[in-house]
């Protein structure tokens, strides 16, 4: 029994270090990762491009490429991480982010950023794997709040971001901004070696027989896991999606020319905090719900947001719907990855939490083209386009998802 009692001290121990150590890393990389994206259109300018039109397309072109060769990559990246281990695969790509920056501050044409940006999402793959590693150590029964924790990391970096990078671009010049977002990726690998202690590959069932490791269709075809992937591509499409109309839309409702990028950063800020908000009360909310009942029950309350911003008559209207939204897409999302997590064995969480970063990563880069054609017709047909897809997604989750 004493025995018995150490072993789980030990793991309790273990697990508390290893989510440290994956939140505070998530949350400086994703500091740094956003740290440099708002400087790349002066940086272009700053390399020769004066064209509007130009600076606009370089700039779309090498923040969308990222995420768009990352998707694709996060299931290769995250089945090396099952064979090879989780540790070494962030390694090698903090390593990756470290040596990309560092160049980014040395390049002298806009070709050069195309190409770093193009590497960085190709050797990428660190969002998904921190799920993974945050999964791996984790209690079945602590596996929500595990990554609800990381996710809000994720959302809270991007906050803080822009802000240092324009403040540091604006005292040391824009190339040495770059080359800050290199260090600050260094401290989240100092952070990953000191602090997370990768755990035995637990692949051996009771009986001492190893778990095969699953190909990318094998995971799909696990029950309810494909229907986690549409959840989230669709949960991200629509967070994404005001993206590129938004400060149009507030226009509407009689805001001077001035104030708009306040309010809209405003309403950004309270999206981001209370989806975070969402990520961290999951796993005290989830226990009381079976899984299908409460992303559908989320997903429906992310509906009812998107609907008051259809039929907002003012900007309080719509920052009373934005927090709305926030929460109950947080508390979704992290939802879908805990249902996911729970039904992956443990060999093959790498290539699972990937194929699930690809969902996301299709939602996040297809969004804005989308929403952005959509606004040219009508700002309110966005809005009202992600109240139908949130609707129908919220039965589809409903009869879908599973309970497992």
């Amino acid at each position: 029994m004493v025995k018995f009692s150490t072993e789980s001290d030990s793991l309790t121990q273990t697990w508390r270090r290893n989510q440290l150590a994956v939140t505070v890393a998530t949350f400086i990389g994703s500091t740094g990762f956003t740290l440099v994206m708002p400087l790349l259109p002066l940086y272009f300018r700053q390399l020769g491009v004066q064209d509007l039109g130009e600076v606009a397309l370089w700039s779309g072109i090498s923040v969308g490429i990222t995420p768009g060769i990352a998707g694709l990559m996060a299931p290769v990246w995250g089945k090396l991480a099952d064979r090879y281990g989780k540790k070494p695969m962030v390694i090698r790509a903090l390593l990756t982010f470290v040596a990309v920056n560092v160049a980014m501050a040395y390049v002298t044409a806009p070709w050069q950023i195309f190409a770093l940006r193009f590497a960085h999402g190709l050797f990428a793959g660190y969002g998904s794997l921190t799920l993974a590693m945050a999964a791996a150590s984790s209690p079945k029964d602590r596996l929500a709040e595990s990554i609800g924790m990381v996710q809000m990391a994720r959302r809270l970096g991007p906050t803080m971001g822009p802000v240092m990078g324009g403040g540091i671009a604006g005292l040391f010049g824009l190339r040495n901004a770059f080359l800050v977002a290199a260090v600050v990726y260094i401290i989240a690998l100092l952070v990953v070696v000191i602090l997370y202690t990768e755990t035995k590959n637990q692949s051996e069932s009771s009986n001492g027989k190893r778990e095969q490791k699953l190909s990318i269709p094998a995971v799909l075809r696990i029950n309810g896991f494909f229907a986690l992937v549409i959840v989230i591509f669709i949960l991200q499409y629509a967070e994404r999606s005001l993206a590129p109309i938004l400060p149009l839309y507030i226009g509407k409702f009689g805001v001077l020319n001035d104030q708009v990028p306040v309010w809209s950063g405003v309403i950004f800020s309270l999206i981001a905090a209370s989806g975070a908000l969402g990520n961290h009360l999951c796993s005290r909310f989830m226990p009381n719900w079976q899984l299908h009942q409460f992303i559908a029950l989320s997903v429906l309350g992310a509906a009812v947001a998107a609907a008051l911003m259809v039929i907002a008559p003012s900007i309080i209207w719509f920052l009373f719907a934005a927090p709305i939204f926030g929460v109950s897409a947080g508390l979704a999302m992290t939802a879908a990855y805990t249902a996911a997590g729970h039904r992956l064995p443990e060999s093959s969480q790498g290539v699972g939490f990937g194929v699930l970063s690809s969902g996301s990563m299709a939602g996040m880069a297809l969004s804005p083209i989308l929403s952005g054609a959509m606004g040219t017709v009508s700002l309110e047909a966005v809005f009202i386009v992600n109240t139908v897809a949130l609707l129908g997604l919220s039965f589809f989750a409903r009869r879908n998802v599973g309970t497992a």
